[in-house]
């Protein structure tokens, strides 16, 4: 997910997104630590850097509405 897409959308469907990532994340990572291979190992890091931007746009909202 990029950036921009984070943007355009609501506080409460960002947090949704954000859950279901993690949820998915957390499902890849018990598969790995039970000996399988993950069905599509590149959409771990793809996962994290989406946790990343949204992290890093709430962070930033909120940092505007502070000042």
């Amino acid at each position: 997910m990029k950036y921009k897409d984070i943007k355009n959308m609501s506080k409460a469907d960002i947090e949704k997104n954000m859950s279901e990532l993690k949820l998915e994340l957390m499902k890849d990572y018990a598969q790995i630590s039970a000996g399988t291979p993950p069905k599509n190992p590149g959409m771990i890091s793809e996962r994290k850097k989406t946790i990343a931007r949204i992290k890093t746009f709430l962070r930033d909202s909120e940092g505007v509405e502070k000042q």
